[in-house]
């Protein structure tokens, strides 16, 4: 669900942008960065409550 709200407020950001004079590719670029980023930390996620939780269990 968060990677579909941030593909969504990318293409708004992207909508305003174009609308306010600056290039299509470049404005769709801070999207792209937008939709990555969001599907890196989702990916990256569950390996991190791994090692949270197993750093906490040790001590």
């Amino acid at each position: 669900m968060g990677v579909l709200v941030t593909i969504v407020i990318g293409l708004v950001f992207w909508v305003a942008a174009w609308a306010f004079g600056a290039k299509a590719i470049d404005a769709f670029l801070v999207t792209v960065l937008l939709a990555v980023a969001a599907a890196a930390v989702r990916a990256a996620a569950p390996g991190i409550r791994r090692g949270m939780r197993l750093e906490r269990d040790s001590s």
